[in-house]
């Protein structure tokens, strides 16, 4: 007998399957491409049973896709969406043409750089990028002012954003500094919309680099921008200890 939880809805499944993002299966199946079983579904909450069920897009039977692991150091000026309505670089020309369907793991806003994951591994990259993770994310901000005790003392005790939220870091050091400006190394372990910015904005504090340069126990290291490579299974196993670890 087929227990209820073993179903997902038809868009679900072509993402957790490596196809496609949820949002494009949903675009598939509204317009008549996507069968399940033979027959034509344009509801994309139809369930599905994994494994059992088949799917074809397009006339071409869909299959569960190697699960694929990529690293890359996102350059700034890029954006992660997989399509811009503004027609902006996006982080998919770094991308060999070879490669299955793979979505960012979380985001890096357009002027930010550095440390970006993606998968086809929708449900790991969802517990990698999820706030209730606790995967310390750590970023090198360089800041418009010299940073003193004071305010990396005011970035772990938080800052009221203008949208009315309390934002702090879990850690805030000094790494460097010059005459009028300075690099600070930030902590975060949860993840809310341009946090970062958002704290300094309400600082009243200019950002003019910002750099992820690890996502729990994984380094950027010395990757050139905008060179992708694998994760390495030590790597992702070291991801995977950690998130088991913060729960």
């Amino acid at each position: 007998m087929i227990q209820k939880n073993n179903k997902t809805g038809l868009a679900r499944a072509l993402s957790k399957m490596g196809h496609c993002s949820r949002s494009r299966a949903v675009e598939l199946i509204r317009a008549g491409k996507v069968r399940l079983n033979e027959v034509v579904r344009r509801d994309p909450e139809t369930p599905v049973r994994l494994g059992r069920d088949r799917i074809d897009v397009d006339g071409q039977r869909v299959g569960t896709a190697k699960k694929i692991y990529l690293v890359l150091n996102k350059p700034r000026g890029i954006v992660t969406t997989a399509a811009d309505e503004k027609n902006r670089e996006t982080v998919y020309k770094f991308l060999g043409a070879h490669l299955p369907w793979v979505a960012p793991v979380g985001r890096l806003d357009k002027a930010s750089e550095g440390l970006l994951l993606l998968t086809n591994d929708s449900e790991w990259g969802a517990r990698i990028a999820a706030p209730e993770t606790h995967l310390d994310k750590t970023y090198h901000v360089q800041i418009g002012r010299v940073a003193d005790a004071g305010l990396l003392e005011a970035l772990k005790k938080g800052v009221l954003a203008k949208e009315g939220d309390l934002l702090r870091v879990k850690s805030a050091s000094l790494l460097r500094k010059g005459e009028r400006n300075s690099w600070v190394e930030i902590v975060l372990d949860e993840g809310k919309n341009r946090q970062i910015r958002r704290i300094f904005e309400g600082m009243g504090v200019k950002v003019l680099r910002l750099i992820r340069v690890a996502i729990g126990p994984l380094l950027l290291g010395d990757l050139a921008k905008g060179v992708v490579r694998d994760l390495s299974v030590k790597e992702k196993m070291a991801l995977d200890r950690e998130m088991l670890s913060k729960h």
